[in-house]
């Protein structure tokens, strides 16, 4: 075998690993699409999440041989391992529906969550990843008349990278969760991207009976009738100003809304699930716990509407699970999206040899 041939029988034989950095990690959804996408063939290297009661939640799903890194802020971008992709769910708060859309000028805590994606360019810069990829809420499209998109897409483009962007709603991924979200893909210029295509959703349509708990669950997930004639009297004040805000009962044999972390997140998508036969209350609550089967869904099954499967650990208390789940990604998407950069990637590796 002569040289050249030895030389392309070797490079197509090795499997290229690309080490991954993930920022603003939250409980690890992104990577878990990236993981299952690539699977032996990525490694993540640094990881940063600032939110304590996430880092746990991460740390039992993930057995990294390093720390968790806290504020990304106070990073250096040269104290950041190298690394060939970049996953980064920059903060939605700012320019979600759901809370008050302030954009670059949102404040929580003393951090301006609006700017944190100058953080992802600022280590991307440095870095010069081959990929960076994000998600966000729908709203970040047309935030203050779309100018908030256009300044983030410049400056990707101008530090290199040719960008790519569609909005996914993850129903059509196998989940029975109707939740649109924008997803962003830049590519290093000087790797041919040009045959990249965002996947098409066209997965089976499922539904709520297809993700709620096999057993019957805890009588704490029952509301209360105090707390549920509450609702109905903040339901009926809403429509009486014109507003659709306020509780809703979804059927089983539909799709949840999106989850959310915030507001009425959870009375939003409340169920009917009549096996629970002992009422007995098992925390205080005002009132008895009602006869109608109203429930909230559990933290397993919004684990389940993200497409988390059941392996997953929870180790922190139920306020803080219906958070995490509710501002994480839904992975069946991320994997979908993570297959065809991976494609781009093989691809580009392979021309160079």
């Amino acid at each position: 075998m002569n040289l050249t041939l030895h030389l392309t029988y070797r490079r197509m034989n090795y499997i290229m690993t690309y080490k991954s950095v993930d920022l603003f990690a939250g409980i690890g959804g992104i990577r878990k699409g990236f993981d299952n996408a690539f699977g032996d063939n990525i490694e993540t290297v640094f990881v940063s999440e600032w939110d304590e009661k996430a880092q746990e939640s991460y740390r039992a799903n993930f057995k990294d041989d390093f720390e968790i890194a806290g504020d990304i802020t106070k990073i250096k971008e040269e104290d950041i391992p190298k690394f060939d992709i970049c996953l980064a769910g920059f903060p939605c708060q700012a320019f979600s529906q759901a809370g008050q859309r302030m954009g670059f000028d949102d404040d929580y805590k003393g951090m301006c969550r609006g700017t944190l994606f100058q953080d992802v360019v600022r280590i991307c810069e440095h870095h010069k990843p081959k990929v960076i990829f994000c998600e966000n809420v729908k709203g970040l499209v047309s935030h203050d008349r779309g100018r908030t998109f256009k300044i983030i897409k410049k400056a990707f483009e101008q530090i290199g990278y040719t960008v790519y962007n569609e909005i996914l709603n993850s129903k059509d991924f196998g989940v029975p969760q109707n939740r649109e979200r924008i997803y962003i893909v830049a590519f290093r210029n000087d790797i041919d991207s040009s045959k990249f295509t965002f996947p098409i959703g066209d997965s089976p349509n499922t539904s709520i009976k297809d993700i709620i708990e096999e057993e019957t669950v805890s009588v704490k997930y029952y509301l209360s009738t105090t707390y549920l004639d509450t609702l109905k009297r903040h339901k009926a004040r809403h429509a009486a100003k014109g507003n659709g805000f306020g509780y809703k009962i979804r059927s089983l044999d539909s799709q949840a809304g999106a989850i959310v972390c915030g507001g009425m997140g959870r009375e939003r998508n409340l169920i009917v699930d009549d096996r629970l036969t002992d009422f007995t209350p098992v925390t205080h609550i005002k009132g008895k716990v009602n006869r109608q089967g109203i429930r909230k869904m559990t933290p397993r099954e919004w684990a389940r509407l993200q497409g988390f499967s059941d392996d997953f650990k929870f180790e922190v208390a139920d306020t803080h699970l219906y958070k995490q789940f509710g501002n994480t990604v839904t992975i069946n998407v991320i994997e979908a999206i993570a297959k065809q950069i991976k494609g781009v990637l093989d691809n580009d590796y392979g021309e160079q040899g």
